[in-house]
């Protein structure tokens, strides 16, 4: 009996050992041991500031599991999503963020949380040519900053950016519509440029948008349409080189309703997208 008690002893020393081991060498890892908040968040920014985003983003995380109720949770919070964010780990900063706004709504700094998530989506933008979902996210969440926050100090630049990504979307709709004119689908392309007059009157697309309509209705042989569109174009963006183009197009009859300003034609912007 005692030798199989003897036994049993030598059997558990080294799993005690291991155990003993393990428990040494989680107080001693500093991503582990437990401390006060501040000296981790502490070592969390001289981490992300040594560009070091793994550990940062660990740091971050064990402030708020071990002091889940301090000021530095929260800041622990907003930081791991600029970490994120920095390091281009889109997806994590916006889940980050997300989190941050759900818990924290009244937060002082809930404004500069919504600019961040903008900006996430703002970074990912990609060229008019391929998918848009991005700019329409960007879109969205800048004007959520325009509109909860428009005293906050962002919101300028939000709007700034806001009219890029407007831009952005205008540019996508000019690119399908010049497809289609390509192509000969007509109607198809009318939409498009239309699109564009409509939704993105701001953008820098809509005097080649009216030039381009003026060219369909052209070649469709309807010359009321694009005398008034010629109309629009030239009534709204007179030095434009777009004008010009479209100016050349037209017929002597068609000029000379142009000039007379008691034409029947409604120059504005609003008069064309009005419905027949």
């Amino acid at each position: 009996m005692t030798a199989f008690k003897n036994m049993i002893v030598v059997a558990l020393i080294p799993v005690l050992g291991l155990t003993a081991c393990a428990s040494k060498k989680d107080k001693l890892d500093p991503l582990k041991a437990d401390r006060p908040a501040e000296q981790i968040f502490k070592e969390a920014v001289a981490a992300d500031k040594a560009g070091d985003y793994t550990k940062a983003e660990t740091l971050y995380s064990e402030v708020e599991r071990q002091h889940p109720y301090s000021d530095f949770a929260t800041q622990s919070q907003i930081r791991q999503a600029e970490v994120a964010y920095d390091h281009l780990k889109y997806d994590d900063a916006i889940v980050a963020l997300d989190r941050f706004i759900e818990l924290h709504p009244g937060h002082p700094n809930i404004d500069y949380a919504y600019y961040l998530k903008a900006m996430c989506y703002y970074e990912q933008m990609t060229d008019v040519r391929r998918d848009q979902s991005m700019t329409k996210s960007a879109l969205e969440a800048l004007n959520t900053v325009m509109t909860r926050f428009p005293d906050s100090k962002y919101a300028r630049d939000a709007q700034y950016k806001r009219d890029l990504a407007q831009d952005h979307l205008a540019g996508k709709e000019m690119d399908i519509g010049r497809y289609y004119q390509r192509k000969e689908q007509y109607n198809a392309a009318i939409n498009r440029f239309l699109t564009v007059v409509k939704d993105y009157q701001t953008t820098t697309h809509v005097p080649e948008a009216l030039h381009r309509l003026v060219e369909i209705y052209t070649t469709m042989g309807l010359k009321d349409d694009a005398t008034h569109v010629a109309a629009v174009l030239g009534h709204n963006y007179p030095g434009s080189e777009w004008y010009k183009d479209s100016y050349a197009i037209l017929d002597p009859a068609q000029r000379a309703k142009l000039k007379d300003q008691r034409s029947w034609v409604d120059r504005t912007i609003s008069g064309l997208l009005k419905p027949n």
